[in-house]
């Protein structure tokens, strides 16, 4: 546990005599006996429990029996972290020590109390995000990840639960002596990775995300029968900030994630030209304050479920999922984004997740260490990128196809570039060839000023070359432009046909927005983002009071 007076204290405050008779308007008392598990790690079906009287164990649960109780609640302490705003399994256990009398508040008075009691609420959501950082630092949970680093599979997966903030302990076949006593426990062979152990009993072999998502709970539960008032496909930062406007305003809001919170911008190491950080922040830490402001107010979001087609012709419009089943809602927003374009090379998707990335995270750094590495692209998130790497790696190279970075990077990132001795700008410069077996050994570059190439040992290629929308799935339904973005308001033109004009986002179907990366003419920029997403919302009132 942390080591400082300070730490402790503001992990499990103790709540004062009037603090708790507020409480107790939105909880019933329990009695529970020593030793009496009061909920056990992977229970979903509780909500937070305050100790009235006598005390309680948080423990963190092991497979080898050695549990470890982290922290004994007293008078005024109190349970729980952010998998709680969500209805997600819980990770730790939670017992009696003695006889004991406690308060226990179910998740929708939970919500309840965020909206009347400003100052508990505060109190409870600090205390919750703290305890989840705390999880996630010290691999307290009930995920162990068995695999390797030249598996794009082990990379997927170690990603999708670093994105998603899931607490989890990961084991290299190649680096941990003791692994085979592992895998030996779970009758598991090594070509059998990577291998994903749920809740210390379920054994997973190369799961997809939704599979891994299913066995850690990731999921809100989805009503097929139920009509949302707004459906979100997408949780960037544009996604996000319309759920929680949504969410806040008393809408029933949906939202379909297909892989983890934050988009593009969510695999961003520092943004900081985002108004309110001067300081920045990373992609991910935005989009995970984000994700719990949304589910404060009460969005459900869905995570690793994909929208493969959208039903338009009337409303209620019909989203359907990517396991075959079919949602409703009287509006949707589309902020599905947008992908890094590939290179136009045979042997790309060889080396995809071995060599070749589409993000810069701590889990790629990792993997980077002490390494020579390139970054291929001109824009922020390249210049993000390449700053970031060049504290891990040996030499940073950053390639672009144009005659520099004035005309598509901001100053701030060009300047620091440019002072920066470990990383080298070359103009003009486009991949020629990717060479290896199992995983990418060395990249043939060429200056195309002048022909020359250069085949350097770089194992580790960044791919941020400009993007590619997310919108093959919408088959027609929606217009779009020559480069396949959506298209809305005013640019819609004779694609809009009916009889009021259309709003400023909306897309030629009534009802239906586009907002972020996703939309024809949108700014490439966090901040615009999350403004479109907010102003959407807006809108849709409008619609829904029609």
């Amino acid at each position: 546990m942390p080591e400082t007076p300070e730490q402790l204290d503001s992990m499990f405050p103790v709540l004062d005599d009037a603090q708790l008779a507020r409480l107790r308007a939105f909880g019933e008392q329990r009695q529970v006996q020593a030793g009496e598990i009061v909920f056990d790690q992977g229970d979903a079906n509780h909500g937070v429990f305050v100790v009235l009287d006598g005390s309680i164990e948080i423990v963190a649960v092991s497979n080898n029996d050695d549990d470890a109780v982290l922290r004994t609640l007293k008078h005024g302490a109190f349970t729980g972290e952010v998998n709680l705003l969500s209805g997600r399994r819980s990770l730790v256990r939670c017992r009696a020590r003695e006889a004991s009398s406690l308060l226990e508040i179910g998740r929708a008075n939970l919500r309840r109390m965020f909206e009347t009691d400003s100052i508990l609420g505060e109190i409870f959501l600090r205390v919750f995000l703290l305890r989840r950082s705390y999880l996630i630092g010290h691999s307290v949970g009930d995920a162990l990840l068995i695999g390797s680093n030249h598996s794009s599979d082990t990379l997927r997966l170690r990603e999708f639960l670093s994105r998603n903030g899931h607490p989890n302990t990961y084991v290299d076949v190649e680096r941990d002596p003791d692994v085979q006593t592992i895998l030996d426990q779970f009758e598991v062979k090594v070509t059998d990775i990577p291998v994903l152990i749920c809740r210390g009993t379920l054994v997973l072999r190369n799961p997809s995300n939704a599979d891994a998502a299913e066995c850690f709970g990731l999921n809100a539960g989805i009503d097929e029968g139920e009509v949302y008032d707004l459906i979100v496909i997408g949780a960037g930062p544009s996604g996000l900030a319309a759920a929680v406007y949504g969410a806040s305003e008393g809408l029933n809001v949906l939202v379909l994630e297909s892989n983890a919170p934050g988009g593009q911008a969510g695999s961003s190491s520092r943004i900081e030209n985002y108004l309110g950080f001067p300081t920045g922040i990373s992609g991910q830490d935005l989009a995970g304050r984000a994700f719990v402001q949304a589910e404060k107010f009460g969005a459900h979001i869905a995570i690793a479920r994909s929208a493969r087609a959208l039903k338009c012709a009337r409303s209620p419009y019909s989203v359907q999922l990517d396991d075959g089943k079919t949602v409703q809602a009287r509006s949707i927003i589309v902020a599905a984004g947008a992908q890094y374009r590939k290179l136009d090379l045979p042997n790309v998707a060889q080396f995809e997740g071995v060599g070749i990335y589409y993000g810069a995270t701590q889990v790629e750094a990792q993997l980077c260490a002490d390494n020579e590495v390139a970054v291929v692209g001109g824009g922020n998130s390249a210049g993000q990128a390449a700053m970031f790497l060049s504290a891990h790696a040996k030499h940073v190279h950053l390639l672009v196809r144009g005659p520099g970075l004035s005309e598509t990077m901001s100053r701030y990132l060009i300047s620091r570039i440019e002072a920066c001795s470990s990383i080298t700008l070359r103009a003009h410069t486009e991949i020629d060839a990717l060479e290896g077996d199992a995983q990418l050994e060395r990249v043939r570059w060429r200056q195309t000023e002048t022909g020359a190439t250069d085949t350097r040992e770089i194992q580790h290629l960044f791919l941020m070359t400009g993007a590619c929308p997310n919108t093959a799935w919408l088959q027609g339904c929606l217009a779009l432009d020559g480069k396949q973005f959506i298209k809305t308001g005013v640019d819609l033109g004779p694609d809009w046909t009916f009889q009021r004009a259309p709003h400023l986002l909306e897309t030629s179907r009534p009802g239906v927005f586009a907002v972020g990366d996703i939309r024809a003419g949108s700014v490439k920029r966090v901040a615009s983002a999350v403004g479109e997403g907010s102003m959407a919302v807006q809108f849709v009132h409008q619609v829904l009071a029609e």
